[in-house]
């Protein structure tokens, strides 16, 4: 009997042993093919749209040694460039979607930042990008958070009211439409499979050394702007602040969240061209009645005329927990006046 019952011991424990070890086995295997803890973990963030904004994000993201950087680029001469900024280019076209299959399950998380299409027909109120990319991600588990850069533009002419997150989108362009339609397809990917889906809904953007990125030109030809009860409330954000507030909101915005990324700046566009040319020393840009604008202006310049809001961004300061660096717009020109 006490031979049998330590052969049984003997047996058990020789089983149990084996059975911990393949366990520790198992998990040495999983850990060789990336099932770290997640402090271990590196992020791998894909900028969808990299242009000067999302190269401002990419080098904030590459600071840091657990975040690997991915860009989609539809042109293999920017190849070079991203690289040269520590960013991995992934050739694609959001316009071919039979080249978007590899971005399937590549991103723990998603920086979109292209804008709809511009050509085609005009009056056209969808976004194919958008829609594209949504299918790409959905081919595998999808991205932790996706956030994406949509337009102000979105909510219309408003007569100048405070207007926040809650409300109603009226856009009044198809340019404003096709942002719409591209953040309802990406809050949509949000409710179905769980990712994160935050959109930033951006004013105009501005920066000293940013391609168009100040009034400084649009002064120098003497382009009028309206006067000043015809004139509209603007807003404004620093293309540094607008980069920080996309790489915030890809850890910390909210599920299904609209999020206004703006300054504190409450200005008409005609004051902010006056605060312009009285800080580079040029001439103030003539102010002209609506009517004459519809004869001297393009189409283009007058639909930002015709819409007027201002845009409360508590909701940004909150959750994102963004400090800007250019509270207003006097900060961020005479910051770049100083620096020239």
């Amino acid at each position: 009997m006490q031979a049998f019952v330590e052969a049984f011991v003997e047996a058990f424990v020789e089983a149990f042993v084996e059975a911990f070890v393949d366990s520790l086995k198992l998990k040495f295997r999983m850990n060789l093919l990336g099932a770290l803890p997640a402090r271990f973990r590196r992020e791998r963030v894909l900028i969808v749209g990299c242009g000067d904004v999302g190269l401002r994000a990419a080098r904030l993201l590459a600071g840091g040694s657990r975040v690997r950087v991915l860009a989609l680029t539809s042109t293999p001469q920017r190849v070079p460039e991203l690289r040269a900024q520590g960013v991995l280019p992934l050739q694609g076209n959001l316009d071919q979607s039979h080249s978007l299959r590899r971005l399937a399950g590549l991103a723990t998380r998603v920086l979109h930042l292209a804008p709809p299409p511009s050509c085609g027909a005009a009056a056209a109120r969808t976004d194919p990008r958008s829609r594209a990319l949504v299918q790409a991600l959905v081919r595998r588990t999808p991205a932790a958070a996706l956030v994406y850069g949509s337009t102000s533009g979105v909510y219309g002419d408003c007569q100048g009211r405070w207007v926040s997150e809650v409300t109603a989108a009226r856009p009044g362009t198809a340019r404003a439409w096709r942002r719409l339609d591209a953040e309802m397809a990406l809050l949509r990917l949000g409710r179905i499979s769980g990712v994160r889906s935050t959109v930033l809904r951006i004013p105009g953007i501005y920066a000293p050394d940013r391609a168009g990125g100040t009034p400084r030109q649009r002064l120098l030809r003497g382009t009028p702007v309206l006067r000043d009860e015809d004139d509209v409330y603007t807003n404004h954000i620093h293309a540094d602040d607008l980069a920080r507030a996309c790489v915030l909101a890809l850890w910390r915005g909210r599920a299904q969240r609209k999020i206004n990324v703006c300054d504190d700046t409450q200005l008409k566009m005609g004051d902010y061209f006056d605060f312009a040319a009285d800080s580079y020393g040029l001439a103030r840009a003539p102010r002209i009645e609506r009517a004459a604008a519809a004869t001297q202006l393009s189409a283009l310049q007058l639909s930002f005329m015709s819409e007027s809001r201002r845009l409360h961004n508590r909701r940004m300061k909150r959750e994102l927990r963004l400090v800007l660096r250019y509270p207003t717009v006097a900060d961020g020109l005479c910051a770049g006046a100083s620096s020239a």
